[in-house]
């Protein structure tokens, strides 16, 4: 489907002025707050997740396989990108644009919040107890057993997705159940289960101080604490089972939007450090993996475009730096 770009404001947030100037700071007098899964009410999470289930539940708008489901879009969109959205500048302000998406889509259930986020941080010491993972007021635990085809480890047993079945694996259909497979800790080394030692609060802390320029600090984020959640809820213990948090299909598991929520907040949280930081934006695009060893790609600017395939409208990164501007609306707890 076709968008144009002036869409954008009403096709993620309903009901906000449009501008022909997207990243103007006007029209948002009163930003919506996310909240911590652990610091919202029962309510609050059982309608985060009812809202979640129906997306596994709507139909497909790419419309590139029969039992594709509006979930699975987001799946193969994240994919299909996955080259162009990771390891380099784009990766902050792309998934902060597709949470976006997937909350208009929340609320297109009927969802009257906004995004989550699961902070790691404060559950580093125990992840494995973290409250987004309980059977009832979370989005279950881990996967045991079989049952699952290719390097799928077992699918998950409890929670509202125990009966969810994922279409992809990257973009190859082999639908399987959702599967999570939970690093084990090594206590004689300290390690944490689900890698908790890899996001403690000094290591964020670190990682947060990073000053020297925005892509030095997007670098240590996505490739520290970032890529160590995504790996301890699904790498298992390096026996070549996976869960769906490892694979480019990554958003098969819903928990993938409150861990990029958190991961939106920690920029947020840089962002609001110093205020030349709202629009601090370097580094440079990658070039094809066929490309020459030590070419580098054109510079990244605030006017490169943030593609959404046909799940939804592309936006520029400018639209997307500052959240408390008109086409996002929203901020976090310091």
């Amino acid at each position: 489907m076709l968008f144009s770009q002036l869409t954008f404001l009403t096709v993620v947030v309903s009901g906000l002025p449009s501008s022909t100037n997207l990243a103007a700071r006007q029209g948002c007098t009163s930003p919506r707050l996310r909240k911590s899964w652990s610091q919202a009410t029962v309510e609050e999470r059982l309608a985060y997740l009812e809202a979640a289930v129906c997306i596994t539940k709507k139909p497909s708008r790419l419309g590139r396989h029969p039992n594709a489901t509006l979930h699975d879009d987001f799946a193969y969109t994240h994919a299909m990108l996955d080259y162009d959205i990771h390891q380099f500048a784009g990766f902050l302000p792309w998934h902060r644009y597709f949470v976006m998406v997937y909350e208009k889509a929340l609320q297109d259930c009927g969802y009257k919040g906004t995004a989550m986020y699961w902070d790691w941080v404060a559950d580093s010491n125990d992840p494995r107890n973290a409250a987004v993972w309980d059977p009832v007021t979370g989005f279950g635990g881990n996967g045991q057993g079989t049952g699952n085809t290719g390097n799928f480890a077992g699918p998950i047993q409890d929670g509202p997705f125990k009966d969810f079945r994922p279409l992809y694996s990257g973009t190859a259909v082999e639908q399987h159940g959702l599967c999570r497979a939970w690093s084990s800790g090594n206590p004689a080394n300290d390690d944490k289960d689900l890698f908790g030692h890899r996001y403690t609060p000094q290591i964020v802390a670190d990682v947060l101080a990073t000053n020297s320029s925005y892509d030095a600090f997007r670098e240590a984020l996505e490739g520290g604490p970032h890529q160590a959640v995504h790996f301890g809820i699904a790498i298992g213990n390096g026996r070549g089972r996976i869960g769906d948090m490892v694979p480019s299909s990554s958003p098969n598991d819903p928990i993938f939007f409150l861990h990029h929520t958190q991961v939106d907040r920690l920029w947020w949280i840089w962002q609001q450090a110093d205020e030349s930081r709202t629009d601090a934006y370097d580094g440079f695009h990658r070039l094809p993996p066929n490309a020459p060893e030590g070419e580098q790609g054109p510079p990244v600017t605030l006017d490169d475009l943030l593609a959404m395939g046909d799940l939804g409208p592309s936006a520029k990164v400018s639209d997307v730096m500052d959240t408390r501007n008109a086409n996002l609306c929203y901020e976090y707890p310091l």
